[in-house]
């Protein structure tokens, strides 16, 4: 394969200039709301923007607008973004909710010992807002790439 096939890529590109896009943006909205830089938001889960809605709108709405909207491969990918914009509002925002009550559980019960075990990840899912803002993004970023 060819390196330059992979740089001339326009879905490829749109769902990489998204995601990275919607990756930066955690890490300012986090600084603003938060007055605290956190670098790990650069590749971490949840907040706002999705990024994984951003990336699989992107390559969603890249490959509409260049192969057609009637294409298997446009309707494949429109199956896929609705199953990753599911799964981060629904599945893994429940996900999150389970890990903060599990937490503040252990945290009553082990509160005068000490536990050798790390917190589970809270911020793994999204709002539907936060979805919704990275679809957006998404459609955004693929009209300008291609």
């Amino acid at each position: 394969m060819r390196i330059n096939a992979l740089l001339d890529n326009k879905v490829l590109i749109a769902a990489f200039i998204a995601w990275f896009i919607a990756q930066f943006l955690k890490v300012l909205i986090t600084f603003v709301i938060e007055k605290e830089f956190r670098f790990e938001r650069l590749h971490g889960s949840g907040g706002m923007p999705s990024s994984h809605t951003s990336t699989i709108v992107a390559a969603s709405t890249a490959i509409g607008l260049l192969e057609g909207w009637e294409t298997p491969f446009y309707g494949l990918s429109l199956i896929m973004a609705f199953i990753v914009m599911y799964d981060a509002s629904g599945v893994r925002r429940s996900v999150g909710k389970q890990a903060k009550i599990i937490n503040d559980i252990i945290k009553d019960i082990y509160k005068h010992k000490h536990l050798e075990e790390e917190h589970l990840k809270e911020l793994v899912g999204h709002k539907p807002t936060e979805v919704a803002v990275g679809a957006i993004l998404g459609i955004i970023i693929a009209n300008l790439v291609v």
